[in-house]
Formats: C-alpha cells, structure tokens, sequence
C-alpha cells in the first residue's frame, strides 16, 4: 500500500490528461508523476531511506506536489511545514519530527532554522544555504516507482494548528490515507472530469488529503493556487470552468462580499466547505447567490480529516450531516457513555480514518484515543434522522454563574445582523460571574453599527446570561491559514 499509487494509476489511465495547473503552468499526470520519481530517485541518491521523515518547506506551487509524491514513492514520510511560521515555530517541528532532510525554497528559505539547531537534518534542497543542494541540480534518474509499504506505515506527519499549547504532530497511515481518499472520492461522486479549485494550503490536511489526494486519485485537474485572493480565486474559477469548489467559511463570506452576479459560475457542481462552523446567514446567502447548497463536511487532522458529509443523497441545512463510509460517530457524556439524540456531548469518531497517534507522545495519544474513540473536543448533537450539529469547542464553552454559553449560538445572531461581516463571540473573566460574554465584530465595508443596537439585539433573542456585556469592533480577526479564528489570539 503506498498513497502514490494514486498518482501512478491515474498516470497509467489518464496519462495525457491535466493533473495539475498553477498560473500558466500545466502538467498531465504522465508528467506529475515522472517529475515524483526523480524526486524519490534524488533523495535516495542524497542518502535518504525508507521510513525517515523529510519536513516539506513548501507554498502551494507545483514543487508541493512533486515533493509530496516523491516522498511517497520513496517509502519516507513527509511532514509538511506551516509557511507562515516563524523561525522558532518551524525549529519546533524540525527537531521534534526529528527530519532527515528539509526541502524549501525562496522566499519562505529565509525562515528556517540554522542548521546548528537542527542536528537530524543531514540533507537540505532548495534552502540557500552552504551545502544546500538546489533542486535543479538533485540527482533524478531514473525516476522511482512507488516501494510498496505496509498499511500501518506513517504515510505523513501534520501538525496541528496549535490552537492550543506547542503543535502535536498527527501520525497518518498510508491505510488511514488511502481509506479517507476513497471515502472522499465516493461520496462527493468524484471523476476525471472534475476540475477542482484549492487555495487553501496543501500543509493542512484539508488540503493535503480532501484536496489533492482525492482529485488525483480520482484522475481530475487541481487547479492551485498560492493563496486566496478573491478576485484571483473567481477568475480562475471561471477561466477553468471550475466544478468542485473547496472554502472554509472566511472565505465564502468574503465571496460574497466580493460580487458573484458578474461571474459565470454555471460549471459548479459542488461548494464545499469545512475546518470551521459555517453561518447559517452565509450558507443561506450563497444558496440564493448560486443556486447551490454548501455541503459541509466534518472532520480533525486526527480524522484524516473526512468523518461526516452534508450530503450526497439529502442535503440538510445547518448540518454536518451523516458518517461517511466505515466511520462511526456518536455523542457522549463526560463519562464517555451515548447520549440520547438531541442532547449535547462531545462527538467521537472510530474507523479506519482516525490516526495512529501523536508522534513522541503518547500520553496525550492515549487521552484522545481513549477507550477506541476518537474525542474531538467539539460539543454537539445527532438529531432524529442520525444527522450530526456541531455546536462549538468543549474549550470555547462560556461558564457564566454556572450556565453553559457555548458562542456559535450567539455568533449567529450576530451574524444575522446586516451590517456584520464577521464575529467571534468569547469569555471574559470576571469576579462575580466567573465569565461574561463578550463580543469581537468585524463590519462590513461601507456599514455601521454600534455596540448598544448588537447587544439589545441578542437581548431579544438569547436568555439574558448569554447577552454579551460588551462588543468590540475591529478590521480584522486573527486567523489560522486555513480561515479559522484564533480565539487564543483574541484572548
């Protein structure tokens, strides 16, 4: 078993089709998968082996692509860094993966490590440095064919945003990979003829697996870009005639922002979206806009991430839908015991999607993974029909006097106002209560509003406990480069 399989049967069945295009850039999948041989047949050359971890310093360009296939193919585990971290950030993860080799390049190089705080790094491509081997000079022929593995090998290493405390590293299997790239590739009905458009990072797992590794397993075009800029994303959107769209909901707001009547979207099939709790205002606006649902999908890095789909068969708004295929989820107490339906808990996910385990820790393994279940840390419910809501973070969760405030519930009526782009809702401490609720806004360009009309708003529509005692605007929330909001930040 080995993920790049993926890449190699569809250079078999689809060898002159589109595997990939970035700007003027284009590569049939004969091409993508000669170009991941010669990145295994070069590594190997460098001295790198078989199950030794390479930490991929890559932006969401073609080299992304290449390097993470010829790793594959090589039977070495990539771990891909997080671009906009800073040096310290990045030594972190270095040392604690413990890599054999860093593969960058400008102007994300600068940012690395020095090579003195970095001991198990003894090969370096495209970083600049003295010593450093540049990528057109890697020794590539003849290009590898992918070594086949055993299903429990680590078939990648990401890191978790670190909303909380110092990034734990998500051990994936190649089993754990390739079960979810299928599961993801049946239910979104996927084919060759799908075009796919992703400018969301291939570091994530969103965009690393439920991305990539599905539209090339399914043998269809990745259309990439190096970030999200609106205009950029619907032009390309309409230049490629775009059928699955991928988005987090940050970035459907700002779509929506942006105009969407002045642009022929008619080749959409699929607006996806994921790693956030997506408004129901804004999926209520882009259904009017388009014609089409969002289909929510649910999932953690520690999932692979795909758990549960909104909805190839009945799609229901507001929901994260049901589990997808081989995958269990329920809803449980806090002593891990099934709740009735309709009644909050934390959800818990077992199959063949969920990790292996944190690497170097396993402690924190056993506490997440405890009892064969997955524990999300996300508070939520399954109603009547086995459709799953998810409410909010079990740490994000209000503790006003006693009473539970979990946010989402008071974000949406934020959310509803005309004048709200966006909004983060939090605790803030205080001597009597424990917690108040307060408010962080972001308007609308070109609209106002004042803290008093927001908070007598929710006061006519959540109990009086959950009624924010302040609001607070400002131009921007802090966010993950995958569009979700830093509470920790606002905090």
């Amino acid at each position: 078993m080995n993920v790049a399989h993926f890449l190699e049967a569809s250079a078999r069945h689809e060898s002159g089709r589109t595997a990939l295009v970035f700007g003027d850039r284009r590569f049939t999948y004969a091409e993508l998968d000669r170009e991941a041989g010669r990145v295994a047949a070069g590594l190997a050359r460098l001295g790198i082996r078989p199950g030794e971890r390479v930490c991929l310093h890559l932006a969401n360009r073609p080299e992304f692509v290449v390097a993470y296939y010829g790793c594959q193919k090589l039977g070495v585990t990539p771990v891909a860094l997080n671009v906009t971290y800073v040096r310290d950030e990045l030594a972190y993860i270095v040392r604690d993966s413990e890599a054999a080799a860093i593969l960058s390049g400008p102007p994300f190089a600068a940012q690395l490590p020095d090579p003195g705080g970095t001991p198990s790094v003894r090969v370096r491509v495209g970083t600049g440095e003295p010593g450093a081997v540049a990528f057109e000079t890697l020794p590539t022929d003849p290009p590898l064919r992918a070594v086949d593995g055993d299903r429990e090998d680590v078939a990648a290493v990401l890191y978790t945003s670190a909303t909380t405390g110092r990034p734990k590293g998500v051990m994936l299997t190649q089993a754990n990979v390739v079960s979810n790239t299928y599961a993801t590739v049946h239910h979104l009905r996927m084919t060759a003829e799908d075009r796919g458009l992703c400018a969301l990072p291939l570091f994530h797992c969103f965009g690393q697996n439920f991305i990539m590794n599905a539209l090339v397993a399914a043998g269809g075009t990745l259309v990439l870009q190096e970030r999200f800029v609106p205009a950029d994303f619907l032009a390309a959107a309409v230049r490629h005639r775009v059928t699955v769209l991928y988005a987090v909901p940050t970035m459907y707001i700002v779509l929506l922002a942006a105009g969407l009547a002045a642009h022929d979207l008619s080749s959409l099939r699929l607006a996806f979206s994921a790693a956030a709790m997506l408004p129901g205002d804004v999926e209520q606006r882009w259904t009017a806009a388009t014609g089409l649902p969002i289909s929510q999908g649910y999932g953690l890095t520690e999932s692979s991430p795909f758990a549960t789909y909104n909805h190839e068969r009945a799609h229901r708004p507001g929901s994260v839908g049901t589990p997808i295929e081989n995958v269990e989820v329920r809803v449980v107490d806090e002593h891990d015991r099934e709740v009735p339906d309709g009644t909050l808990g934390e959800i818990v996910i077992r199959g063949p999607n969920v990790m292996r385990g944190y690497l170097g820790k396993p402690e924190g393994t056993a506490a997440v993974l405890r009892g064969g279940w997955l524990h999300s840390g996300d508070i939520g419910h399954r109603d009547g029909d086995g459709y799953f809501h998810v409410v909010d973070r079990v740490k994000d969760m209000i503790n006003v006097a006693g009473f539970k405030v979990f946010p989402r519930e008071v974000e949406e009526v934020l959310f509803e106002h005309p004048a709200v782009a966006e909004a983060a809702v939090l605790g803030r401490p205080d001597p009597v209560k424990g917690e108040v609720v307060r408010a962080c806004v972001v308007l609308r360009s070109g609209q106002s509003t004042t803290a008093e009309e927001l908070i007598e708003r929710c006061r006519g529509r959540v109990a009086s406990y959950k009624v924010p005692v302040a609001v607070e605007f400002l131009s921007a929330l802090p966010k993950s480069p995958t569009g979700k909001i830093l509470k920790k930040d606002l905090r």
